[in-house]
């Protein structure tokens, strides 16, 4: 199976970030702007959670609260799990589905690098497995 730094060579490795202190109605209006799922929170290049469009479904339009006058700060995931580009695409698709989580970091030498997505892995497992069997297609053929 493939190491998430393939795959970070393949989609790119574009990080969309947000500041703590800033109202949750900007970070959505980020990530519809991006079209991605999930920010990461930093603030002086280091990693302080991630926030994602189900912390806010839950945390914000569920409880009622005002998504300009709340902080990205007040739903994020603190601490959020972090990869490495060294690790195996199958053990974060593990990692995403035993943690209940869509979005990991990849951090390399205390510094984020890039973002994998749940879909990201989807996608890398079903071209890992695509080229498999056309390997034991061309095997069987030959």
């Amino acid at each position: 199976m493939h190491q998430v730094k393939h795959l970070l060579e393949s989609k790119g490795s574009a990080i969309f970030t947000i500041a703590p202190e800033a109202p949750v109605l900007e970070a959505i209006k980020h990530m519809a702007e991006h079209r991605v799922g999930a920010l990461l929170v930093m603030r002086d290049g280091h990693l302080l959670g991630i926030v994602s469009e189900r912390d806010y479904a839950r945390k914000v339009i569920l409880q009622g609260r005002s998504s300009a006058q709340t902080a990205v700060s007040d739903i994020m995931r603190s601490e959020p799990l972090t990869v490495s580009p060294d690790t195996d695409v199958f053990d974060c698709m593990r990692l995403c589905t035993d943690s209940r989580v869509r979005h990991l970091p990849v951090m390399q030498d205390n510094a984020v690098v890039g973002v994998i997505s749940i879909g990201d892995l989807v996608k890398a497992v079903i071209d890992a497995q695509a080229e498999q069997i056309e390997h034991l297609q061309r095997y069987i053929t030959s």
